[in-house]
């Protein structure tokens, strides 16, 4: 069992579900898992067969067809045409990476027996999961608040043999892809489909990815500011313990102590200055960063607590004897969680792009646009047009989706929280920032090239070394989208360890 994760109550955490990934490790339900699935299907199949009473979504209709009821010869047929008619999203495919992260979120929230499933949906789950099946899913179509309906039902259709899915690279109708591995359609008993359609496993897939990326370009920016700081000969007091302990936010003190290891060592930064002073976007580096890193930590406490958590409806209670129609499929501590990480990623790209501009302005003996004969030769000017544009489309992008609410289900569903817009545009947005910190690291490295034979500290000559491989030293006006998109698959191809980027950004090990 060494390369299965057994799901259990046991709580799922950003680092497992890394390596989960990371190790392609296989799902299997714990014998705890098992008997919570099937005692509350047991129960909730005596409690249909023992009471004519409507109980929503399970023997009535959906949203604001909650008073018609169903008779119980009708109740698969109920659940299925529930799956085909949410089926409708549209727009972009979602990334399969995060479709099999949807994937572990749906099984383990089913997994803990209040959701009134067959043991073998779940099963079929898994079956997904470890053969790579990938059904094929699309970026809109959710209002985030009867959980991720049409996401959902999209991964929900091939159970039925519905819908399309990717295996091996290859796309195929469920239908041929059941019979390639020989399993027959599920038949959804009582309320199955509404407990795969209800959830948040659309929006609570996107955090946990984008928490990930989240991290690694957070650091990543702390070490390309570290070169700009040196390559604009910068000052390192701004970066002293003295100055964080009398405001002691902890990714704030985190940061400047960063700075300090990666710039030990520098001959750039122990010479003498001329200028008292540096522009706030060094001087600030500390604030502005580590009050990203503590969004980060806060955003994850929202997720952590959601992928833990039942998020479809109505929940079952056996041992209580009560089945609860509530709204915990509600994405609202998800939208405000991804707006609020789309604001800290977006400055985190908005400071870079000031970094860049004062790089490229002629300022400290670089050159202007940081290349020999400007005149003749533009340099560097126009990728901090680029980065500018970028930072641009971020703001728009950063703007809350949760802010937002559109009356769905004929005013039955008249608040909603479109954390999946969030989702969706915190996922560009952050890829934006890494487009734009690369853009950073072409600049930095371009200018320590003019403070040579002086040099930065081993551990960034290292890393630079390694950079220079891939983007050498510009001479003269070339085509720079080439170079632009050699530095973002430079910063892609980094490899950092996940729990390597809890402790470098907090300092202690998280998990």
């Amino acid at each position: 069992m060494d390369n299965y994760h057994i799901i259990s109550s046991e709580a799922l955490d950003i680092v497992k579900i890394y390596n989960i990934f990371k190790n392609n490790k296989k799902l299997k339900l714990s014998d705890e898992s098992i008997r919570k699935i099937k005692a509350c299907k047991i129960y909730l199949d005596d409690k249909l067969s023992n009471n004519e009473k409507p109980i929503y979504g399970i023997n009535t209709g959906f949203g604001s067809l909650y008073n018609v009821k169903i008779s119980n010869k009708d109740l698969t047929k109920l659940q299925e045409n529930l799956v085909m008619s949410h089926a409708c999203g549209t727009g972009d495919r979602v990334p399969e990476s995060i479709v099999k992260v949807m994937l572990l979120l749906k099984i383990q929230s089913l997994s803990y027996g209040h959701s009134g499933v067959q043991l073998e949906t779940v099963n079929r789950l898994i079956a997904f999961f470890n053969n790579d099946i990938f059904p094929f899913v699309f970026t809109q179509g959710s209002l985030g608040a009867s959980g991720d309906l049409a996401p959902l039902a999209h991964l929900a259709l091939p159970l039925l043999g519905k819908g399309m899915v990717v295996h091996n690279g290859e796309d195929y109708e469920a239908s041929e892809l059941l019979e390639k591995f020989d399993w027959q359609p599920i038949k959804l008993e009582a309320k199955e489909g509404l407990a795969l359609l209800n959830g948040t496993q659309f929006m609570s897939a996107y955090g946990v990815y984008l928490l990930l990326m989240s991290h690694k370009t957070s650091y990543l920016a702390d070490i390309i500011a570290s070169i700009s700081l040196d390559a604009f000969d910068g000052r390192l007091d701004p970066f002293h313990d003295l100055v964080h302990d009398v405001r002691p936010h902890p990714g704030q003190r985190k940061v400047a102590r960063r700075f300090n290891e990666l710039l030990e060592g520098s001959e750039l930064i122990q010479r003498e200055k001329e200028h008292v002073q540096d522009p706030y976007s060094f001087r600030c580096i500390p604030q502005v960063h580590g009050a990203t890193k503590d969004t980060l930590d806060f955003v994850e406490k929202v997720i952590l607590t959601e992928i833990n958590s039942v998020t479809d409806n109505p929940n079952i209670f056996s041992e209580e004897d009560l089945i609860i129609s509530g709204g915990n499929f509600h994405g609202q501590p998800l939208a405000l969680a991804l707006d609020y990480l789309k604001i800290a990623m977006s400055e985190i790209g908005n400071i870079s792009e000031r970094r860049i501009f004062q790089l490229v302005s002629g300022l400290r003996g670089l050159p202007a646009f940081l290349v020999d004969n400007p005149g003749l030769n533009s340099g560097f000017m126009i990728p901090q047009y680029t980065a500018a544009s970028i930072v641009s489309a971020n703001k728009q992008l950063a703007t809350p989706a949760s802010i937002d609410s559109i009356v769905s289900s004929n005013g039955q569903e008249d608040h909603v929280s479109m954390g999946a817009n969030a989702a969706t545009q915190a996922y560009n947005l952050i890829i934006n920032v890494e487009r734009v910190i690369a853009i950073e690291l072409m600049n930095a490295s371009q200018a320590l090239e003019f403070r040579r034979p002086l040099k930065t500290s081993p551990l960034l000559e290292s890393f630079l070394g390694h950079y220079r491989k891939v983007v050498p030293f510009i001479k003269e006006d070339e085509v720079l989208h080439n170079d632009i998109e050699a530095s973002i698959q430079f910063l892609k191809d980094v490899d950092i360890e996940v729990e390597e980027l809890f402790l470098n950004n907090y300092g202690v090990e998280k998990h």
